[in-house]
């Protein structure tokens, strides 16, 4: 039987031979997101579900009975292989979905991460395995994240953020390391997604603004983007 806790719809862990509950699923997945292979910090597993550290020390004590991860009080949490394995499952479907959605549902890129965190729970590894069949065996989403492979090991691709670009370079833009709506959005508005070409024409004293020349279907637009924002845009720099 489930055990639950009253005020925290994270703190609900499932009999094993029932399968992963989404509370879990989301514990493992903020820790891979936050640490990889490392460790995460209680406070930014708190941050990114929106609990609270009380919470977050309860549930891990819980995972780590049940093998998933390695946790030490005031250490933080690092998966165990069996959590490792489980997170790859649950993001391969999850990138999997965000595919579909976005390439024949005509769902835009700032949709569908709330739809597929949603759908990722319900749907079973044969369903998983067809949709990737269908989609021809993607190695990234629309996002360019990585979708991890049937065996849990993941694609790599270009990582230089477009912050990093020195003026006068090009850019081929390959993955957002973002799922903020909003952002987005914006991104999409200026034309910087995946697989667009840009070039770094200038950068503010300072630092804090990059300007962009960026290539559109019709044409060249000129573009501002922050250097936060373009911290999160990945690619590869590329000859003029």
């Amino acid at each position: 039987m489930a055990k639950t806790h009253a005020s925290d719809p994270h703190a609900t862990v499932e009999a094993a031979d029932a399968g992963l509950s989404r509370a879990v699923g989301d514990y493992l997945k903020a820790i891979w997101q936050h640490a990889g292979e490392g460790t995460a910090a209680t406070g930014d597993i708190a941050r990114s579900l929106g609990v609270t550290a009380p919470s977050v020390t309860g549930m891990l004590a819980r995972l780590k009975a049940l093998g998933l991860v390695r946790y030490q009080p005031y250490k933080g949490a690092e998966l165990t292989e069996h959590g490792r394995r489980e997170a790859m499952r649950l993001l391969r479907r999850h990138r999997l979905l965000e595919t579909f959605m976005i390439g024949e549902l005509g769902f835009g890129w700032d949709e569908v991460h709330e739809e597929a965190e949603r759908l990722e729970h319900v749907v079973s590894d044969e369903f998983t395995e067809r949709l990737a069949r269908h989609l021809g065996d993607p190695a990234f989403d629309p996002h360019g994240d990585p979708i991890p492979r049937s065996d849990g090991s993941l694609p790599t691709g270009p990582d230089m953020p477009l912050s990093e670009a020195p003026v006068g370079a090009g850019f081929v833009v390959h993955r957002v390391l973002t799922q903020d709506g909003e952002v987005l959005a914006h991104l999409h508005g200026l034309g910087v997604e995946p697989g667009r070409r840009l070039t770094v024409v200038g950068r503010e004293p300072g630092g804090h603004l990059l300007n962009l020349r960026v290539e559109r279907r019709h044409g060249e637009t000129e573009a501002g983007l922050s250097s936060a924002l373009a911290a999160v845009v990945l690619g590869i720099v590329t000859p003029v």
